[in-house]
């Protein structure tokens, strides 16, 4: 997503050529929908802006996991599409 976005921005300056790939994304964010090639990572029905906060909740969720230790509660709905 992270290079996507970088190559998006690039070819929006004109530094490069807008491939197939980018301009769909470009469309999607526009349209506030998950490009389909980020919809990969975790399933779900939401709009763009719900799923990027939705995705930053799941990735926080796992770090403190990794880094603290296994939590007492579990956030069932973060590990699948509900």
């Amino acid at each position: 997503m992270k290079k996507q976005l970088i190559e998006l921005k690039k070819a929006l300056k004109g530094f490069v050529v807008m491939s197939e790939d980018l301009d769909t994304i470009a469309n999607s964010l526009h349209d506030n929908i998950v490009p389909i090639k980020w919809s990969n990572c975790f399933l779900s029905l939401k709009p763009l802006a719900s799923w990027t906060v939705d995705l930053n909740d799941r990735v926080s969720f796992l770090r403190n996991w990794v880094e603290k230790g296994t939590p007492c509660v579990f956030w069932i709905s973060g590990f699948s599409f509900p």
